[in-house]
């Protein structure tokens, strides 16, 4: 029961977090500059690994869809059922896990060394809100960059799955491309996209909320850090469920 409780208050303090932060958004002084860092940190930090992750994600999603679709003779619609696993579902899926992995951790950790060594209470002191200083920048970079590195993840894993495709599957070229166009509409680019947002909210609260409320020295950074990543990961899951059970509904 303690243990329900302590969940339910850290939940709620989460929330609140979130709504302070939104608030600070908005309210004087901005600080692009900070911005622009985070955006670097967590974008431009993490194209490397979103595009690995998004060419050989492509690259197996080719190949096995032709070994699923040789069975029916219908291999040209390999090209077309990668793009859209791809755009609607995998793009924004794995680059938001691969990005918590990378870069949230490493917000975590930052923001819980600075709580344990007191740098955010002497902030306060100095009339520095730590939340807008702190928070309100890796949360909008998140915002930004998380859409942009699944447009990245999109864009190599279709390549990917050319590759392995017309070259490795010896798939035709134009029924590969044609039935690309079929299947793929602007409007599952969007439905990937705003995951992509939500997401990115998702990872920035809570890997933020985690470094801000440490405690217990390095072993709580430590264990904050970890909270940090996998509550982040399940967010990404439970998220991508609500989402795709509306759109599907709908």
């Amino acid at each position: 029961m303690r243990r329900l409780q302590a969940a339910l208050e850290d939940f709620g303090g989460m929330i609140f977090f979130a709504f302070e932060a939104v608030a600070w958004a908005f309210r004087p002084p901005f600080r692009p500059w900070l911005i622009l860092t985070q955006m670097a940190f967590i974008g431009a930090g993490s194209v490397f690994i979103v595009g690995v992750t998004g060419t050989f994600s492509g690259m197996v999603l080719a190949l096995q869809g032709n070994y699923a679709m040789k069975q029916f003779a219908a291999e040209g619609y390999v090209g077309g059922s990668v793009a859209l696993a791809l755009a609607r579902e995998l793009a924004p899926v794995l680059t938001a896990l691969m990005v918590t992995g990378r870069a949230g951790s490493a917000i975590a950790t930052e923001l819980g060394t600075m709580r344990v060594t007191e740098q955010i209470d002497a902030m306060d002191s100095m009339a520095v809100n730590p939340i807008q200083y702190l928070v309100v920048p890796r949360v909008i970079a998140a915002l930004l960059m998380f859409p942009a590195l699944t447009m990245v993840f999109n864009l190599l894993g279709y390549l990917g799955a050319y590759v392995m495709g017309i070259y490795v599957a010896r798939i035709p070229v134009g029924p590969f491309i044609e039935h690309t166009r079929t299947f793929l509409v602007t409007g599952d680019i969007g439905h990937g996209l705003l995951k992509a947002v939500l997401f990115g909210l998702v990872v920035a609260v809570i890997t933020c909320w985690r470094g801000y409320s440490a405690t217990g020295g390095s072993r709580g950074v430590g264990e904050g850090t970890t909270r940090a990543v996998v509550s982040s990961s399940i967010g990404i899951l439970v998220v991508d469920y609500a989402l795709t059970l509306f759109s599907v509904g709908t």
